[in-house]
């Protein structure tokens, strides 16, 4: 990555554009406000404001790492996530192959920080896109981009908008999880037919097969494994039939958060190829987790021997009203906290420095500015405290902020997370 583009990050002005931060804060730099090491409740803070545990987080970054290695998986996490550069450079220390994104304006953060390695999961047809990327490869021997292709047209489109590109694009074909899933060829037959457009494509070359699991209709145990085993079939079926002549490597890509266990059972059964196999596992959530839907739906709960990932987001916002015993408002709402897959999770009230369990409180919705609150007899709440709320879904948290601070156990601020939505 380039130290070069980290470094300006930290030579960031702090203004208005970032929610949260102390406002005695304007017109220090990143690196400024870091070095001063803040506390989260006690020096300027305002509220809502999110904050990253720096504890967990790393534990995050070194669980996976220790996973992929103990399944011989080779891992790039979903950038899309966090689009955050400095976490990109983090799990890359952490043993990253790469990043996987899903557009192109991902791709070009990532190349702006100086991202070696992509995996688009995604198919690419927009011909700007295209030949920007064709730009960067030919300037660029050390880039690695792969992305998806599943469909004829498709492969039409790309090869249109990439005559006259020095080095081809590689490309996997895409297979689709089941009908009323996303994209991707829905039958061998498809794939097949794709896969021979790329081999009469000059400027695509055949690197792979790939798609995403957790789109399988009804997924669970066995109809996961089930659509693995088609996944696999068909890279052994192309490898048989000299799909991959011109690759140096064959790509098998799988691995939301959800299903990474069967995809490393399952890719442990990949036999012997013409070419060195890369199983590429893309994982994002993990970075961050989440205490709703990540938490209940981690791989980690069916093989706890593993390990255990830990929520690493809390979003602090303040009892604004308290109307009557059975309600109160908090000053977060719809802009601040992720709520398409659950809504956030009352978890601890903070009041003069001191913090217990958020008893009797239960979110009930979210308008654009406020979180109501249902208040039971045993909750001790007042206008005026801060409520630390657990969230749901790390996608969309990650996008409602630009800059987050990391905050040690004790609220010490040691760094801030720049990310680009």
């Amino acid at each position: 990555m380039s130290t070069e583009a980290l470094a300006r990050l930290a030579g960031e002005r702090v203004d208005h554009r970032f929610k949260g931060l102390p406002p005695d804060a304007d017109g220090l730099t990143v690196g400024e406000l870091t070095a001063e090491r803040r506390n989260l409740f006690t020096d300027g803070f305002t509220t809502p404001v999110l904050a990253l545990s720096a504890e967990r987080l790393e534990h995050n970054l070194r669980l996976m790492e220790t996973y992929a290695a103990r399944h011989r998986l080779t891992f790039a996490p979903h950038g899309k996530t966090s689009m955050a550069p400095q976490l990109f450079r983090r799990q890359i220390e952490h043993g990253a192959w790469g990043i996987t994104l899903a557009v192109p304006h991902q791709v070009r953060v990532a190349r702006a920080f100086g991202i070696r390695r992509i995996f688009l999961a995604n198919e690419l047809v927009d011909p700007a896109a295209l030949r920007w990327i064709s730009a960067e490869l030919d300037s660029d021997d050390d880039f690695r981009f792969v992305c998806y292709v599943d469909s004829v047209r498709g492969v039409e489109l790309m090869d249109a908008a990439l005559r006259g590109a020095a080095r081809p694009v590689d490309v996997v074909v895409e297979l689709g999880a089941g009908r009323g899933a996303r994209t991707g060829a829905r039958t061998e037959a498809e794939c097949a037919a794709v896969a021979d457009a790329v081999a009469g494509a000059r400027t695509l070359r055949l690197v792979g097969v790939a798609g995403y699991e957790a789109q399988v209709p009804g997924a669970g145990v066995d109809p996961v494994r089930a659509w693995l085993r088609r996944l696999t079939g068909i890279a052994a079926e192309f490898d048989k039939a000299g799909r991959f002549a011109q690759a140096d490597e064959i790509v098998v890509s799988a691995g939301g958060s959800e299903w990474f266990d069967a995809v490393a059972d399952v890719f442990a059964e990949i036999p012997e190829l013409s070419r060195p196999v890369l199983k590429l596992l893309r994982s994002g959530a993990y970075v961050s987790h989440d205490d709703v839907h990540y938490r209940k739906q981690t791989p980690f709960n069916r093989v706890p021997e593993e390990g255990a990932l830990e929520p690493a987001f809390r979003l602090w916002a303040q009892v604004v009203s308290r109307p009557s015993a059975t309600e109160a408002f908090v000053n977060a709402g719809k802009r601040d906290a992720a709520h398409d897959l659950g809504l956030p999770v009352a978890q601890v009230v903070r009041r003069d420095g001191v913090e217990r369990p958020a008893a009797g409180i239960e979110v009930t919705a979210l308008s654009d500015q406020h979180l109501w609150l249902r208040t039971g007899p045993e909750a001790d709440v007042e206008v005026g405290d801060w409520l630390g709320l657990g969230l749901s879904h790390p996608c969309t948290s990650f996008d409602k902020w630009q800059l987050i601070p990391v905050a040690e156990a004790d609220g010490t601020v040691v760094d801030y997370i720049r990310t680009f939505f």
